[in-house]
C-alpha cells in the first residue's frame, strides 16, 4: 500500500475511533452515587412491597403501621404514623448497572475492531492490489 493512503486510512481509523473512545471514557466517567429514587418519587409500603419488606420486631412495618403501633416522638409530642406518611427511596444502582452493561461491551468490542484495524493498516499488513490496466480482448 503506498505510503500516502497508509497515513490517510491511519488517520482515518484514529479519527474514528476517538468516537467509541470518547462514548466509553463518558460512561464510566458518571457518578455512582446519584442512582437514588428522587424524594418526589418516594414509593408507599404497599408500592414497594415487591421490592423490599421492611421488618420490626419480627413484623412488617405495613402491619404494624396499619394497627396505628408506630409513631414519632418529638420531645414532649407524639404522633402516630400512617400509612401515607411513609415513604421508600431505592438506591437503582444494581439495574442502572445491568442498563449499562451492553453499551459498555458494545462499545468496547467497537474500540478493539478499530484497534486491529488501526494496527493492520499502520503496519501496512492489508492486502492492497493497485489498479490492473484493463485487458482489451
Amino acid at each position: 500500500m503506498p505510503t500516502r493512503l497508509r497515513v490517510f486510512y491511519s488517520l482515518l481509523t484514529a479519527a474514528l475511533l476517538f468516537i467509541p473512545v470518547v462514548a466509553l471514557y463518558t460512561e464510566l466517567g458518571k457518578r455512582s452515587d446519584v442512582w437514588w429514587t428522587p424524594p418526589a418519587s418516594a414509593l408507599s409500603l404497599t408500592e414497594s412491597a415487591d421490592r423490599v419488606q421492611i421488618l420490626a420486631e419480627g413484623r412488617p412495618l405495613a402491619t404494624l403501621v396499619e394497627q396505628k403501633q408506630v409513631s414519632i416522638s418529638n420531645g414532649a409530642t407524639s404522633h402516630v404514623l400512617t400509612p401515607q406518611e411513609i415513604g421508600l427511596r431505592f438506591n437503582n444502582w444494581d439495574r442502572v448497572r445491568a442498563q449499562r452493561l451492553p453499551f459498555l461491551l458494545t462499545y468496547s468490542a467497537v474500540i478493539g475492531a478499530m484497534l486491529v484495524v488501526l494496527l493492520l493498516t499502520a503496519t501496512g499488513r492489508l492486502a492492497y492490489r493497485g489498479e490492473r490496466p484493463a485487458v482489451m480482448p
